[in-house]
């Protein structure tokens, strides 16, 4: 049985792998290769006039091209990249700082109408991004923040929010209110409480929440395509703009910077994973 485990996990592996793999070979081909109507596995080399100076000079052509402009662009992919980041991490960061302290306000106070209230903030979740995607659109053209960092910034926060809020209150509740209450009877004050003693026990369910918020921002692409025609493009409004390229979409190029791309979410999760994996069960087995 225990084999029978170890070879089902192999296996879904590497059919969860292969994807991402496919997409490391297509960054070492030649466009040719990449729109071929036969599958090429290895990167073919180039030809030469003397064959015995055959190279693979795809293999470095795809990684090289990502500082270049290409048509359909107005800067390199590494400039998309950096408002990604940008975007992303501020907006991940505003929306676990205010998630957190209004889950904190629902956990620990008497708020009247608070189930209401709370379902209220969960609803605004059940709302397609693009059904508002006029509205808002007319509103950031009144304020001129189309275009602009923050105005994604702040969008990306507000569609962030209910997740985080739901979330750590999740996480909040599990925390014993004896432990704020020794800090109080110490003389702690509520926000030195906060501070010093429920947010590092709260740190697993922070963890959790900034994966699944930055996942969200950072792979948006409804509002930074409507939003950004210049400006504060990020990556998946860019790969898109690729086709107006005059020569059509340089996949080798597209697939080296996929893979860039998603490296910073990956080593983001592996960095939290021991407080990922705690914060999953969180509050699964009772004292």
């Amino acid at each position: 049985m225990k084999y029978l485990r170890f070879l089902i996990i192999i296996g879904y592996g590497a059919v969860a792998t292969l994807p991402l793999l496919w997409v490391v070979l297509s960054s070492m081909k030649h466009r040719a290769d990449t729109i071929s109507l036969h599958a090429k596995v290895v990167p073919a080399p180039t030809a030469p006039a003397d064959p015995a100076s055959i190279t693979f000079e795809a293999t470095a052509e795809a990684w090289r091209d990502l500082a270049a402009v290409h048509a359909g662009a107005q800067a390199s992919f590494w400039h998309y990249l950096a408002n990604s980041i940008i975007i992303g991490v501020l907006s991940t960061i505003a929306s676990l700082a205010l998630g957190t302290a209004c889950a904190y306000g629902f956990s620990r106070f008497r708020i009247p109408g608070s189930g209401d209230w709370l379902f209220f903030i969960l609803s605004t979740r059940f709302l397609p991004p693009l059904a508002v995607v006029v509205p808002v659109l007319m509103m950031y053209r009144e304020l001129d923040l189309q275009g602009t960092h923050a105005g994604l910034i702040l969008l990306y926060t507000i569609f962030n929010l209910s997740l985080s809020v739901w979330l750590m209150k999740g996480f909040l509740d599990e925390i014993p209110r004896a432990f704020e209450e020794a800090a109080l009877v110490d003389g702690y004050t509520r926000w030195q409480a906060f501070l010093r003693v429920v947010l590092p026990e709260a740190r697993t369910g922070m963890a959790v929440t900034a994966v699944f918020c930055i996942i969200s921002a950072w792979n948006e692409y409804g509002f930074a395509m409507t939003l950004n025609s210049s400006g504060a493009i990020t990556v998946p409004a860019y790969f898109a703009g690729l086709q107006g390229n005059i020569d059509g979409m340089p996949w080798p190029q597209i697939a080296a910077g996929a893979l860039v791309f998603v490296a910073p979410i990956i080593i983001f999760t592996i960095c939290t994973r021991k407080n990922l994996l705690r914060g999953m069960t969180f509050g699964t087995i009772k004292q």
